[in-house]
C-alpha cells in the first residue's frame, strides 16, 4: 500500500488581553456577557466614527513577536480585508497584509515520545509565515431557521499567526497548540482559553505520498474550540482525504466545518485566496511606527521562556526531564521552585518532590495558582529544614502543609502552638512499643516464626499511637531489640 504523510499548517487568533478593544473604548473580554451589550458606533461599523489604535494592543503584540523569534517591523501597515459576512458591520476587517508588525520567526516544539520501545521525542521546528494584529468580527449563532448575530466580540485585538506546513500529524498540532497556550499564558499577554475564544485555531491540511516534497491541495478546518477537537478534526480529515485518493479521487481546496458532537466534518464554501479579499490601505489610520526607544522599553522586562528554564533546571538543579517539565508548565510556578529553593538551600529534588507531591495536588484542588497560596515558597522551605533538623518527622511535615495554607502562620509557630515537635525519648518510645508488642501476639509469633517484614508494620503501629511524633527509625530499632 502507497505510504502518505499529512502536510498540515495551523492558523491562530489569540485574543489579547487589554482592557479596551483596539480601535475603541468599549471592554475587550465581553466573553460572558449579554449579546449586544458592549458595543459602540465604532465597532458596530456606523457611518462618519474614525478608528483611535490602542497602544497596548501593539506593545503585546510586540512581546509575542519577540517571543516568536520574529523580526519586528520599524514601519507597519494597517489594511482593509474585504468581505461580507453577516457578523463583520463594517463589510470589512481592519488588518494587517504585506507590511505587518512581525516577519518570519519560529517556535520549537518538542514532541515526547510516543513510547518508550521504538520512538524518542523529537524536537520540530515550526515557521512563522505571518504574525500581524487585526480586529475581531461579531459573532453568528443559528437557532432553527433564524440567524441571530452579537456584535460583542467586534473590534476585539488579536495576533493571527499563520504556520509553514512543518506539521506531520495530529498529534503534532496538538502538541504546537499546547506549548503556544503554555506560552501566551507565561508571558502573560492572553488567557489562552480555547473555551472562552481566546485562543482559536483553523487548520489547513493535506496529504502526499511519503517522500515526496510537492505541496498538494489543502483544505481549511474552521470552528475548532479545543485543542482535543483540533487533534481529532485533523486525524479525521487526515483519513478522509486517503480514503478520497485511494479511490482515485481529487482533493478539492473547501473550507470545511468541525461538528464536535457527531465527530465529523461539513463543507462550509469554497476556500477563499488572497485575491478575494481586495486588501487596500486603511485611510483613517497612521502606520505604526516602532522605534529603536519604544521597542526596549516595551522588552526591557522580558522573561526567560519556558524552554530555556525547563533546560536551565536541568543544568542547573540536576532535575529530571519530567521534573522540569512539569515545573516550567506555568510561570508562577516555576517561579515558586525557584524561591522555594532559593529559602531551603539542601536538595533541589527533594523541594520537587514536595511541590509535584503534595503542594501541586492542593493548588489543583483548590483551584488556586501558586502565588495565591498562603503556603509560600518560603514556609515551604522553612518545613523543609525542620524535617531536615529531625524537629518533625516527614509525616507531621505532609500534615503541616495543609494546616500553614488554612491558617497563614509559620511552620515553627505551628509545630510549637501544637507540640507536633518529634519524640525522640528512648523511655517514651520504648514504652509504647512495648504496648504495641503486648497487644499483637500473633504479629510477635509471625515475626519470630520469619516473617521479618512485620517490623513496618510494628513501626506503623507505633507512630499511630504517637500521633505520628515518633522518632522512627529510634522506633524501629526498639522494636527489633525487643523482638529478639
Amino acid at each position: 500500500m502507497t505510504e502518505y504523510e499529512a502536510v498540515i499548517g495551523l492558523e491562530t487568533h489569540i485574543q489579547l488581553n487589554t482592557k479596551t478593544k483596539i480601535f475603541c473604548s468599549c471592554k475587550a473580554d465581553s466573553w460572558a456577557d449579554e449579546p449586544n451589550t458592549n458595543i459602540c458606533p465604532v465597532c458596530c461599523g456606523l457611518p462618519g466614527v474614525l478608528p483611535v489604535l490602542n497602544k497596548a494592543v501593539v506593545e503585546k503584540a510586540v512581546v509575542l513577536a519577540n517571543a516568536m523569534h520574529s523580526e519586528i517591523q520599524p514601519l507597519s501597515y494597517f489594511d482593509r480585508k474585504n468581505y461580507f459576512y453577516p457578523d463583520l458591520p463594517k463589510g470589512y476587517q481592519i488588518s494587517q497584509f504585506d507590511q505587518s508588525l512581525g516577519k518570519g520567526g519560529y517556535l520549537d516544539l518538542p514532541i515526547p515520545a510516543a513510547n518508550s520501545f521504538d520512538k524518542k521525542a523529537y524536537i520540530r521546528r515550526v515557521s512563522i509565515w505571518k504574525l500581524h494584529i487585526e480586529e475581531d468580527a461579531g459573532k453568528t449563532k443559528n437557532a432553527g431557521n433564524r440567524r441571530f448575530i452579537d456584535f460583542n466580540r467586534c473590534g476585539v485585538p488579536l495576533v493571527e499567526m499563520v504556520t509553514g506546513p512543518d506539521l506531520r500529524t495530529a498529534d503534532e498540532a496538538a502538541q504546537y497548540l499546547i506549548r503556544l497556550r503554555q506560552l501566551l499564558r507565561w508571558l502573560g499577554i492572553s488567557e489562552a482559553d480555547m473555551e472562552k475564544a481566546h485562543l482559536r485555531c483553523d487548520a489547513n491540511v493535506s496529504i502526499r505520498v511519503k517522500g515526496e516534497t510537492v505541496l498538494n491541495p489543502k483544505t481549511e478546518i474552521k470552528n475548532v474550540n479545543s485543542i482535543e477537537a483540533v487533534r481529532d478534526a485533523i486525524a479525521t480529515e487526515i483519513d478522509r482525504q486517503v480514503r478520497e485518493v485511494e479511490a482515485g479521487h481529487r482533493i478539492e481546496a473547501w473550507t470545511l466545518e468541525w461538528d464536535e458532537d457527531t465527530g465529523s466534518l461539513k463543507k462550509m464554501r469554497s476556500k477563499e485566496t488572497e485575491a478575494d479579499y481586495r486588501y487596500f490601505r486603511e485611510p483613517d489610520l497612521l502606520p505604526i511606527r516602532m522605534t529603536e526607544e519604544w521597542k526596549a522599553k516595551i522588552l526591557a522586562g522580558f522573561p526567560e521562556l519556558p524552554l530555556q528554564r525547563r533546560a536551565r533546571f536541568v543544568e542547573q538543579y540536576g532535575l529530571p526531564e519530567y521534573d522540569a517539565d512539569i515545573l516550567t508548565g506555568e510561570r508562577r510556578l516555576s517561579d515558586y521552585y525557584e524561591e522555594a529553593v532559593k529559602d531551603y538551600g539542601g536538595d533541589p529534588k527533594k523541594v520537587s518532590n514536595w511541590l509535584m507531591n503534595d503542594v501541586l495536588r492542593m493548588i489543583n484542588e483548590q483551584g488556586l495558582n501558586p502565588s495565591e497560596m498562603k503556603l509560600t515558597p518560603q514556609a515551604l522551605a522553612s518545613l523543609l529544614k525542620l524535617v531536615d533538623g529531625g524537629t518533625i518527622n516527614i509525616s507531621t511535615g505532609k500534615s503541616l502543609l495543609q494546616k500553614v495554607q488554612d491558617t497563614g502562620r509559620t511552620p515553627e509557630a505551628i509545630v510549637s502552638e501544637e507540640g507536633l515537635g518529634k519524640v525522640s525519648d528512648d523511655s517514651a518510645i520504648r514504652t509504647v512499643c512495648e504496648e504495641v508488642l503486648t497487644e499483637s501476639p500473633n504479629e510477635v509469633a509471625s515475626y519470630k516464626a520469619g516473617k521479618v517484614t512485620l517490623i513496618g508494620w510494628f513501626v506503623g503501629q507505633v507512630m499511630k499511637k504517637m500521633r505520628g511524633k515518633a522518632d522512627a527509625a529510634m522506633a524501629r530499632s526498639i522494636l527489633e531489640e525487643l523482638l529478639k
